[in-house]
């Protein structure tokens, strides 16, 4: 169902060799943009968002055409991904980005590429913000308020921004769980058809420490099975 970590290694080092100046998406951001396409109520073709992936202009400079197909492969392989743990779980395994130094849990790209998502199809949103129950406005909300920590624009005080910090990992899955279930209810009416309706369980990250109790990553222990 999710790629392994050879896959997801290798779609980083493809992301991490386009040209810097171009501002190309990293793995962490392009998880959440991916993850904001699927959660739009319109489907968006990838000849509307593709190319911001490589270039915040939507300029390609690949290469060569070996290079281009390459990228676009892999993504496409990551968008699918997500696409099929969203469909038969009904729920995210977000790509978080991890300080070496700290092993602090960096949210902030992958928040950012799920709102660059959502400023593809505008009106898409904002009319799911307007006709949405209150906690789907709320999840919106916070979703937005954290790019605005991001984004250095926000109104919490540093108190309440630590304070989030360390929350939002964690309320970021459920916001996206709640925010699918307005925006794209045929796939919550699909599971509950299902003779056992698939179990919506947090499991660890790539990086967070293996449950098993080995005190390594737990992509470098029972992740890698």
């Amino acid at each position: 169902m999710s790629q392994s970590d050879e896959e997801l290694d290798r779609l980083e080092e493809i992301l991490s060799a386009l040209p810097p100046d171009d501002f190309p998406m990293s793995l962490s951001e392009l998880d959440g943009y991916v993850t904001g396409l699927l959660c739009c109520p319109e489907l968006v073709p990838p000849s509307e968002w593709l190319s911001q992936v490589w270039s915040e202009t939507g300029e390609a400079e690949f290469q060569d055409l070996s290079t281009a197909e390459t990228t676009i492969s892999a993504v496409m392989a990551h968008y699918n991904a997500v696409a099929l743990q969203i469909t038969t779980t009904l729920g995210i395994e977000p790509i978080y980005e991890v300080d070496t130094n700290s092993d602090e849990t960096l949210w902030e790209p992958w928040v950012d590429g799920f709102t660059r998502a959502m400023r593809v199809r505008p009106k898409a949103w904002e009319s799911l913000l307007e006709k949405a129950d209150e906690e789907t406005q709320s999840s919106l909300v916070f979703l937005m308020a954290l790019q605005d920590i991001y984004e250095g624009s926000s109104t919490f005080t540093e108190e309440e921004i630590d304070e989030i910090d360390l929350q939002a990992p964690d309320l970021i899955v459920g916001c996206v769980a709640t925010i699918l279930l307005a925006s794209r209810p045929e796939l919550f009416m699909a599971a509950d058809n299902l003779d056992h309706a698939p179990i919506r369980a947090k499991q660890p990250g790539r990086n967070d420490p293996c449950p098993c109790g080995s005190g390594r990553k737990y992509k470098h222990c029972c992740g890698r099975t």
